[in-house]
């Protein structure tokens, strides 16, 4: 989807080469990445109103969010 904030490009600003490098070499990491593009994709169409989510769900697509991209973090310094 275009112009969805929170991207991994932005939110990782600079370490697009070390995803790029770790996604090929785990595939746990790439199903991570996947997972992450989706939750903000469902968040983007809720906060749009493309998508009628209640208050709750998207505080809990926020939270896993922010698990998921401190989960990347984590793979990124650990490589």
């Amino acid at each position: 989807m275009s112009n969805t904030p929170h991207t991994l490009g932005e939110e990782f600003h600079g370490q697009l080469d070390k995803i790029h490098q770790v996604k090929a070499a785990d595939p746990a990491f790439a199903r991570l990445l996947e997972e992450y593009d989706d939750v903000n994709d469902r968040i983007h169409r809720a906060e749009t109103r493309i998508d009628a989510i209640s208050d709750t769900a998207e505080n809990a697509l926020r939270k896993r969010r922010l698990e998921i991209k401190d989960s990347i973090a984590k793979a990124i310094e650990a490589a």
